[in-house]
């Protein structure tokens, strides 16, 4: 087990993937609505996470078809140097070896973290959460189904049905080697296995997204990346939860009202600083505190700052880390910004809902880190790996 599969093999398995997810379409859906049925929370975000439609079961299939389709991500050369004793020294991507997952909720992730670890020559460990177990189970039947076909051992992807005493237990004392866990989800769930881990743990962390709007927008730009970044999925790590505006800009404060306007035929709760709150008449947030908060909700706090280094020092303080974006037709001034602003990802005039491993055209994303080590932002196909040192030689010695 854990020999690494040729890659056709590989594809194989992913390409037939694909098919069983479009022959059971039906199926799925229907076996999903029995996890919606069972869910008996009234949280808005992990309901839109739990649903699976013809949307989502789309995009699991693009996803299957990209992975198929991209380069083996393993036995890449990175380096090479030839010693002065003769010894051949080369650096090559390898895989990990077994990737354990523990996320809430999303069956998308059943299929996506699945074939990008198996892609990168991993098996995978699945944990999902109870709320979404008989659309997960019902995935990891397609997996195995696509596996037995390809002759593949269906060990190469396997589901952990634990409740939170077994996790803990596994995470503490494995039943079988882990070389690499990732959490996705909530901060519980991070801090849960950060606790109790015993190998390398990659954190797919929060959002807490934020759009700066500089003196020299383009406000009608801003208007709309404020608005998709809020409102068209609430449930998801890259939407939008902060916005400062620039006072610098001419009349800022009618431009500060027709964002609060918009967002309020939207439904979104809105704070302001001292300034918005005053200007637009709405709530004033009480504590600086909620500057730190990811809201996963319709709610967003919008705040005035009068220079680009005070926007840069109050992301750099408050944001999760995840997502930054400028709204500006001063390409310098936006440069500046984005070197300067610490997150995994950073925008000029572009929404945050971007930061996505299928949007940036790595195929899906196993998760999005907001760690520094080993690799940040969302992690892809190429980015599963770690590496190894072949030397060749004929005799030498030191």
């Amino acid at each position: 087990m854990n020999h690494l599969l040729p890659i056709e093999k590989r594809n194989s398995v992913l390409s037939r993937m694909a098919e069983l997810l479009e022959q059971e379409r039906a199926n799925l859906k229907t076996i999903n609505q029995q996890d919606l049925n069972n869910y008996s929370g009234d949280d808005l975000a992990m309901e839109k996470r739990l649903l699976v439609d013809d949307a989502k079961i789309d995009g699991m299939i693009l996803s299957m078809q990209q992975l198929a389709s991209q380069e083996d991500p393993i036995g890449v050369e990175r380096f090479n140097f030839d010693h002065e004793n003769g010894m051949k020294i080369i650096n090559k991507t390898a895989a990990f070896g077994t990737i354990m997952i523990i996320y809430e909720s999303r069956p998308d992730v059943t299929v996506e973290a699945g074939g990008i670890a198996f892609k990168s020559g991993n098996k995978i460990l699945l944990k999902g959460g109870k709320e979404s177990l008989q659309s997960n189970l019902k995935i990891v039947e397609l997996w195995h189904q696509a596996l037995k076909e390809n002759n593949v051992a269906t060990e190469w992807v396997e589901y952990l049905n634990y409740n939170r005493e077994e996790t803990q237990a596994f995470l503490e004392k494995p039943t079988q080697k882990v070389d690499l866990i990732v959490p996705r989800g909530g901060e519980k769930l991070i801090a849960f296995v950060k606790k109790h881990a015993t190998c390398p743990v990659i954190i797919s962390g929060r959002g807490n997204n934020f759009v700066y709007v500089n003196k020299e927008a383009d406000l009608k730009k801003a208007l709309d990346i404020i608005i998709n970044g809020k409102t068209s999925n609430i449930s998801v790590c890259n939407a939008l939860d902060k916005v400062l505006i620039d006072t610098n800009i001419e009349n800022w404060e009618a431009f500060a009202k027709k964002i609060i306007t918009e967002l309020q035929q939207k439904n979104v709760t809105i704070l302001g600083d001292e300034s918005i709150s005053r200007v637009a008449n709405i709530p004033q947030i009480e504590s600086d505190l909620i500057w730190y908060e990811e809201f996963l909700d319709y709610k967003i706090v919008i705040g005035t700052t009068n220079s680009n280094q005070e926007a840069i020092d109050k992301i750099n303080k408050y944001c999760g880390g995840h997502s930054a974006s400028i709204i500006t037709k001063n390409d310098a001034i936006a440069q500046e910004f984005m070197e300067n602003v610490d997150t995994a990802a950073v925008y000029q005039n572009a929404s945050t809902r971007f930061t996505d491993g299928g949007q940036f055209g790595l195929g899906g994303e196993l998760a999005i880190s907001t760690d520094k080590l080993h690799q940040r932002g969302p992690i892809g196909l190429q980015h599963l790996v770690t590496n190894k040192w072949y030397i060749y030689g004929n005799g030498q010695i030191r």
